[in-house]
């Protein structure tokens, strides 16, 4: 990596924070004339809660929006031939910007749709197993939360065996989805846990 592209490491990681801090949810369910998620339901500004409140079109568009944020950025990191844990950095802003924005009293989401973003650029491979991960445990246990846990804890794994230059950073951002599901954990072992 050059001293240049070091150099420029910040600001790509501000940019990060900035496109991740955009909560799809809020856009879409402003176009459409709906409730914001954050006032119903889970209270998360996310896909499931969306789905939940709203149905699978306005939940689609969130999933797209919140996916596709961080890729730019990324795509610019990559280009500039960030090493791989530069890259994860950029990424893992994104994911921080997503969970904790700044103008939302750093009151985001729960970085699921965001980290599979983020995934698809960098491994694309084990985003696309861990989107199948997540899809078959949703559709069998109907709990967005299990199927979310679960992947988070696969996806390590997954770039250990598929791209082990960036299972570090993969790790990173597994944990980060896992500490911000710590209420759901609870919920789950309550049974209180909403279905999809």
């Amino acid at each position: 990596m050059s001293p240049t592209s070091l150099a420029l490491l910040p600001a790509l990681m501000g940019l990060g924070y900035l496109c991740g801090s955009w909560l799809g949810s809020l856009t879409v369910c402003r176009l459409a004339g709906v409730g914001d998620p954050r006032y119903a339901g889970s209270r998360n500004p996310g896909f499931s809660n969306v789905l939940r409140l709203h149905g699978m079109p306005l939940a689609l568009a969130t999933l797209a929006l919140d996916a596709g944020k961080g890729m730019p950025v990324l795509w610019l990191s990559m280009a500039l031939g960030l090493a791989p844990w530069a890259q994860g950095l950029v990424g893992l802003a994104v994911l921080l910007g997503h969970s904790y924005p700044l103008w939302h009293r750093f009151r985001g989401g729960k970085a699921v749709a965001s980290a599979f973003g983020v995934l698809l650029v960098l491994v694309p491979p084990v985003a696309l197993l861990c989107a199948l991960c997540w899809a078959l445990l949703a559709w069998r246990v109907r709990t967005a939360a299990v199927a979310s846990l679960s992947s988070a804890l696969l996806a390590p794994l997954l770039s250990l065996w598929l791209a082990p230059d960036y299972a570090l950073v993969v790790t990173g951002f597994a944990l980060l989805v896992l500490a911000r599901h710590f209420w759901n954990l609870r919920r789950l072992r309550s049974g209180d846990e909403p279905n999809l």
